[in-house]
């Protein structure tokens, strides 16, 4: 039988491997660290603490999909309706903020009515970035004190700097009488893209993939180091060396194309225009089980170091110890834009510092637990080289018919269960390039 191989078992390698799976393939999957499950691997810490790569919840509507995962967990997962909100100078808006006005200053609520009103009277023209699009659909006033601000802090770039073609439903189009009645009262019905969700009852985020590993092999600690689309072979740090006949791969774009021997120069180059984000994801666990009644928060002020909080404990109290809670924030950097100034462990004492100085930390709180972890890729930056070089990029892989898939081999703003379903769709590829194969 060809030998299917799938680099990377995150949800796009295993969604890779359950389309295959269906066929009656068995493939193998090279991971490069000593765990499987990428960005979407779980940490189980000695003080109790059970930690995702970041926050991961499934908030996906594709049936199939609830279903494949529920049955994963058999049935064993929480469901919870989604409360967010924002932080912004000292006031708490729910979210998002353009429906959810009344608590910031008079003024500022005038003068962001005012501008949303004259701007619905203007002719949008051509959009040709993110920060026209905010202003657009905003006004000034808004799009200045709390998107832009936002994007530096998420982004590590100017609005400016971004094309739109990420946003999708992502930031929310409000209507001049949605805003002012959010101005007026504080009986805002929520509109944001996450309403309901699920996570395991235990064991993390990760167990969403238990019942996947069934229908791979699964090789850890193979790192790749060398891809050879001519001899159609994987050489991986470890020494080994093994031949495939079909392959895709969620290795992030910018390392993958180096590795592929006789790569074209302009497509390393393309590669290397490709822009991430990083995050040092400090965890901090305190022994008060309610400190902030959100699953997440987003924080505009520049001086605070984080820009989004979450609360693994209200995704399962499995997560925690009993009567203890855990606040998990991203704080965000990337080599192009903004490089990483400290060692991440640095990054403790600041985002503990800032918790306190916003009051989610109290003075009488106890921090009985704090953990770094620093991940390389975050989040895709939309810059204004991302889609002339990802052109590139892909164009070549599909020549040398390497199949991509995942957020970072697909180079999109994409969440888990599409992740996955990218996954099963480089495994249609490949089976396609099987069939023609077979038949020739």
């Amino acid at each position: 039988m060809p030998k299917f191989a799938i680099l990377g078992s995150g949800m796009a390698g295993f969604g890779a491997a359950h389309r295959l799976h269906a066929e009656g393939i068995r493939p193998t999957l090279y991971e490069m660290k000593s765990h499987h499950g990428g960005h979407t691997a779980s940490h189980r810490f000695a003080e109790g603490f059970v930690l995702d790569e970041g926050p991961h919840i499934s908030f996906t509507k594709n049936e199939r999909l609830k279903d494949l995962f529920a049955e994963s967990v058999e049935q064993e997962y929480e469901e919870s309706q989604a409360r967010v909100n924002n932080y912004w100078r000292g006031h708490w808006i729910d979210h998002p903020a353009q429906c959810n006005l009344h608590g910031v200053p008079d003024d500022l609520k005038v003068q962001i009515i005012c501008d949303l009103a004259k701007q619905q009277q203007k002719e949008t023209g051509e959009i040709e970035n993110y920060e026209q699009w905010l202003r657009a659909s905003f006004g000034d006033t808004f799009a200045e004190t709390f998107p832009m601000e936002y994007t530096k802090k998420y982004h590590t770039t100017a609005a400016c700097n971004l094309s739109t073609d990420w946003i999708g439903p992502r930031v929310y189009q409000a209507s001049l009488e949605e805003v002012v009645r959010g101005a007026v009262s504080a009986n805002a019905p929520g509109v944001h893209y996450i309403t309901q969700f699920r996570y395991p009852k235990q064991g993390g985020f990760v167990s969403f993939l238990k019942s996947f590993l069934e229908q791979a092999d699964l090789k850890l600690e193979h790192k790749l180091k060398r891809l050879d689309p001519r001899l159609k072979t994987l050489t991986f740090e470890n020494g080994v060396t093994e031949s495939y006949e079909h392959v895709a791969s969620s290795i992030p774009l910018p390392e993958l194309v180096p590795m592929i021997e006789g790569v074209p120069r302009e497509v390393v180059e393309a590669a290397q225009k490709l822009a991430c984000s990083e995050v040092v994801v400090v965890s901090v666990g305190i022994d008060r089980p309610d400190p902030l009644d959100a699953h997440w928060s987003y924080f505009y002020d520049a001086d605070i170091c984080f820009t989004r909080l979450s609360t693994p404990h209200l995704q399962s109290r499995e997560n925690v110890p009993a009567g203890h809670a855990c606040l998990m924030a991203e704080c965000y950097y990337s080599d192009k834009y903004r490089p990483l100034d400290c060692q991440p462990s640095d990054c403790i004492e600041r985002v503990v510092a800032d918790l306190r100085r916003v009051g989610v930390i109290r003075p009488e709180d106890n921090v009985v637990f704090t953990t770094a972890m620093h991940l390389k890729y975050a989040n895709v930056i939309f810059d204004l080289d991302r889609a002339k070089a990802l052109e590139i990029v892909h164009g070549f892989l599909e020549e040398i018919k390497v199949a991509y898939c995942g957020r970072y081999g697909m180079w999109a703003y994409i969440w888990t269960d599409q992740s996955f379903l990218s996954g099963e769709k480089a495994a249609e590829q490949i089976l396609q390039h099987a069939g023609t194969s077979a038949s020739s």
